[in-house]
């Protein structure tokens, strides 16, 4: 126990944090991309018909549910800035670092 350096410890398992974040953000820009090209890649009319015949075979009716649906959105929604009581806006700096970071993995 005396041995154990409670400075180092915290500073090793802040790295270790860093990057844990990193890899997540990784992970997710590469599952964000192979989504993107595999839902691109994939022939609607393909899809329509597994889809007519997955109902035909439980005895379904999707034709209509489908139309009714609409349009799917492909943005990603944005989050409003934090706001004071004052109506100021608070800095996030751990929000900016995490931006920088995502910035510098991207180059």
């Amino acid at each position: 126990m005396k041995s154990m350096d409670v400075e180092k410890i915290s500073k090793i398992m802040d790295d270790f944090e860093r990057q844990f974040e990193d890899m997540d953000v990784r992970s997710g820009y590469m599952e964000n991309a192979m989504s993107n090209s595999t839902a691109s890649a994939t022939p609607a009319e393909e899809v329509d018909s597994l889809i007519q015949m997955v109902a035909d075979q439980n005895g379904l009716e999707v034709g209509g549910m489908l139309d009714d649906v609409g349009a799917v959105g492909t943005g990603v929604p944005q989050k409003a800035p934090a706001q004071q009581e004052g109506g100021g806006k608070v800095a996030v700096a751990e929000g900016d670092d995490l931006e920088a970071r995502l910035a510098a993995l991207r180059k």
